[in-house]
């Protein structure tokens, strides 16, 4: 995608289109098990993020245009260390949430839950909205997310996990620099049926970090 992705906080204003992008049936797996199919349940799934930024157990961030926008400090959006830069101003000083670069409409989500600072570890998910599908978006994301989880987060593992049939899921992973660790067999169940899943997983020692 031109331009890059950059990163900001959920909105309340958000919700229309959190709707939008849970109306495919697909994304009712992305839900957490709470479906959202009202502008009520937006706003339930934005606060149930707020509550874990605030307890510090999980961090959501929309992903969002970065073609033509300028970040809170006046420089112009270039590539993946100006979003990483983006993403720590949202989180620390609130500048970038106020910005022109962070105002457009979500592209999707990426996530770090599951915080655990004993272990420094934590689970990392991603999703994109039909539109920005094939972009770019979700790679872009995660290499963002995995660097403020480092950085700012002091994290030293970042997991996530992939049904062995969803290869384009598991591209998004590979591209964001997690090496896969292996299968976990019928780790996931939807209906009757029952899914392996290809865990992958980030470390902040692996070279992909530096250079």
């Amino acid at each position: 995608m031109s331009g890059g992705v950059l990163l900001r906080p959920w909105r309340r204003s958000d919700a229309p289109a959190v709707l939008r992008a849970f109306a495919p049936a697909e994304m009712a797996r992305q839900s957490g098990g709470h479906p959202v199919t009202t502008e009520a349940d937006a706003l339930d799934w934005i606060a149930r993020w707020e509550r874990e930024r605030a307890a510090g157990t999980g961090y959501a961030w929309a992903a969002v245009r970065a073609a033509a926008c300028a970040t809170a400090r006046g420089e112009t959006a270039r590539g993946e260390a100006v979003q990483g830069e983006v993403v720590r101003s949202a989180a620390v000083e609130g500048e970038a949430a106020r910005s022109e670069a962070v105002q457009g409409e979500a592209l999707g989500c990426v996530a770090v839950t599951a915080v655990n600072q004993v272990h420094g570890c934590g689970w990392v998910l991603y999703w994109t909205t039909e539109a920005a599908r094939g972009c770019g978006v979700a790679s872009a994301g995660v290499r963002a997310l995995a660097r403020w989880a480092f950085d700012d987060l002091g994290l030293y593992r970042l997991e996530l996990g992939h049904r062995t049939d969803n290869p384009a899921s598991c591209a998004v992973a590979r591209r964001a620099g997690f090496t896969a660790e292996g299968i976990e067999r019928g780790k996931l169940r939807y209906g009757d049926v029952r899914h392996d899943v290809e865990r992958h997983a980030r470390l902040a020692t692996d070279p992909v970090n530096f250079g």
